[in-house]
């Protein structure tokens, strides 16, 4: 990945300025959506009515303690962690990352960034030593917070490592850590999470609470950061400011036909962005009880499910299909569950069909939507059988999407051509990179890098990528850095790696290989390989396919396409 920092001379605040095509401000604030409403406020009103609710029910796999927190508490709590972030010197614009799994201190961190107007940056847990230096490196991040241990491996010696490539990085708070008291450090010498931020006695001190007044941000200032996999390998930064994401949780709150009642689970990422909005935005602003799971096991989903009576899920088929098809979650009542947003890869037909056999009291809805604009297509209750099957939704009320040609033309109906959208809740723009809406700079339509067709009624089906990457369960996988990889091998001579359809995951990565003569190489060579420069293993190729030559276009390139048609006949 390119070594790419910012000038440290640069304010924080000025490194994060939105990037908004002409009249969009404008035509957001006209018609509604958008004003001077901050996430912070919404959560204050929405936790002061709420107050002896369940905010958040939280279970850690390594220790197994279930944390249960009350509106009451978690206000406390982020209150106490905006001023102790304000006592660590981090300021309006300051990145804040948290590389957490499903925990409770997200639903604490994002609100507390929320009132000093830090910038919240998640993290996916399975990041290692080569996309933390990048993508740290790269927003000059100033605090991160980490487990102790998650999944067997210690976070903490990690960023012992890293840090002397980091030199923006000034505290790194270690989430779980034992510690005595206020003084007290990691093995490490890293800070513990709970006793740096959490104290009580942030609270009593006036000066103290003012300063996170007075750095109060504005609606249109960015508040989130989240890295999505592009085409060039390098990770891009799409920015969201509390316009952007209020607006995705008002448009959801009325697709989900949302109540008081209703229940959260998830066992999404919430260093996705499903998991974020919806897990910890979307709960946040309306006072809902939020159901968080760390490590994805349907049996374990279904168990929490039942106990806590969750009503809405959102995730990828992978996690549709082990509700549905594992014979152990029959042993629990998930009567309470009626919606499940599926999105991230196509819904198998049988699969819905199974759905509704086995959980008839549950409506699986089909959704299209991106890092860079949330939910933008949808399928309704009501739907015929064929949109429902057959499509990935129509847009939401607010949204727009159409299919148009290279040239920029809209196509006709059932044509395949690139698929664009517009609409007030994209993105503000890639941090330090091009302007997103390429050449024409007055165009509010977003290319979105998928292929789609559109029928005569608007609904919309996701036909294939221009885009060059994988998508794993879910987890986007950045095609071109596996493929540098691959060529640093001493026996490679050409790589490429496309995806093969899986019933499971919806695809999986096959690399294919040309090697110098005389020389062998083995997929566990291969993986042992990639391991070894730091690969995240859900990266790695699941398939090792040897060839004497590609297919190239006259011009040369390999011609994926050809290779795609290749693979998927041999996983048949």
């Amino acid at each position: 990945m390119p070594d790419e920092k910012m000038p440290h001379s640069m304010s924080p605040s000025m490194r994060f300025q939105p990037d908004l095509p002409p009249g969009r401000l404008e035509k957001s604030i006209a018609a509604g959506y958008w004003g001077d409403t901050l996430f912070a406020e919404r959560f204050e009103s929405a936790a002061i009515a709420a107050l002896d609710r369940v905010a958040v029910v939280s279970e850690n796999s390594e220790t197994l303690a279930v944390t249960t927190l009350s509106y009451r508490h978690l206000l406390r709590l982020a209150r106490r962690a905006a001023a102790g972030l304000v006592q660590l010197g981090i300021g309006r614009g300051d990145v804040v990352a948290m590389q957490l799994p499903n925990w409770w201190h997200y639903a604490v961190m994002y609100p507390a960034c929320a009132y000093i107007g830090a910038v919240f940056n998640p993290l996916m847990p399975i990041f290692r030593e080569r996309e933390l230096e990048f993508m740290l490196g790269f927003a000059q991040t100033k605090l991160l917070v980490i487990p102790n241990s998650f999944r067997g491996f210690s976070y903490p010696a990690m960023l012992e490592r890293l840090r002397p490539a980091l030199p923006s990085l000034e505290h790194v708070l270690v989430a779980d850590a034992p510690w005595q008291g206020p003084s007290s450090k990691t093995d490490h010498e890293m800070q513990s999470f709970e006793s740096t931020l959490l104290e009580p006695r942030w609270e009593d001190d006036e000066k103290l609470m003012q300063r996170v007044v007075d750095q109060r941000p504005g609606a249109g200032d960015v508040t989130e950061l989240m890295y999505t996999s592009g085409t060039t390998g390098q990770p891009k930064g799409v920015m969201h400011t509390a316009n952007t994401l209020l607006c995705k949780a008002r448009f959801a709150k009325a697709l989900f036909g949302l109540t008081d009642d209703d229940v959260v689970y998830m066992g999404s990422p919430l260093a996705h962005q499903t998991g974020f909005m919806y897990a910890v935005v979307f709960p946040l602003i309306y006072g809902l009880k939020c159901v968080l799971q760390d490590v994805w096991d349907p049996v374990v989903a279904a168990r929490k499910i039942q106990d806590e009576k969750c009503t809405i899920t959102l995730g990828s088929t992978p996690f549709l299909s082990d509700l549905v098809n594992n014979p152990n979650v029959r042993d629990y009542d998930l009567s309470s569950l009626r919606l499940f947003l599926c999105a991230g890869a196509p819904i198998p037909r049988v699969l819905l069909r199974e759905a509704a056999r086995v959980l008839p009291d549950l409506y699986v809805m089909s959704a299209w939507g991106m890092t860079e604009n949330g939910i933008v297509t949808a399928t309704y209750p009501g739907d015929p059988e064929e949109k429902v099957f057959e499509s990935d939704g129509r847009a939401l009320p607010g949204q727009e999407v159409r299919v148009v040609d290279d040239d920029g033309h809209a196509v006709p109906s059932g044509q395949e051509g690139r698929l664009q959208s517009r609409g007030p809740t994209t993105f503000v723009g890639y941090f330090n990179l091009p302007k997103p809406h390429g050449d024409d700079q007055d165009s509010e339509w977003f290319d979105t890098g998928d292929n789609a067709r559109m029928d005569r009624d608007g609904y919309i089906r996701i036909t294939g990528r221009s885009k060059d990457i994988i998508i794993r369960g879910g987890e986007n996988v950045p095609v071109v850095e596996v493929e540098e990889l691959i060529y640093r091998h001493e026996s490679v001579v050409d790589a490429a790696v496309v995806a093969i359809p899986d019933e499971r995951l919806g695809e999986r990565g096959c690399a294919f290989v040309q090697l110098k003569q005389g020389t062998s190489l083995t997929l566990d060579e291969l993986v042992s390989f990639l391991l070894a420069r730091k690969l995240t293993k859900t990266y790695l190729p699941e398939r090792l396919e040897l060839v004497s030559e590609f297919p190239r276009t006259p011009s040369g390139k390999i011609q994926k396409f050809k290779l795609r048609e290749q693979a998927t006949k041999m996983s048949a």
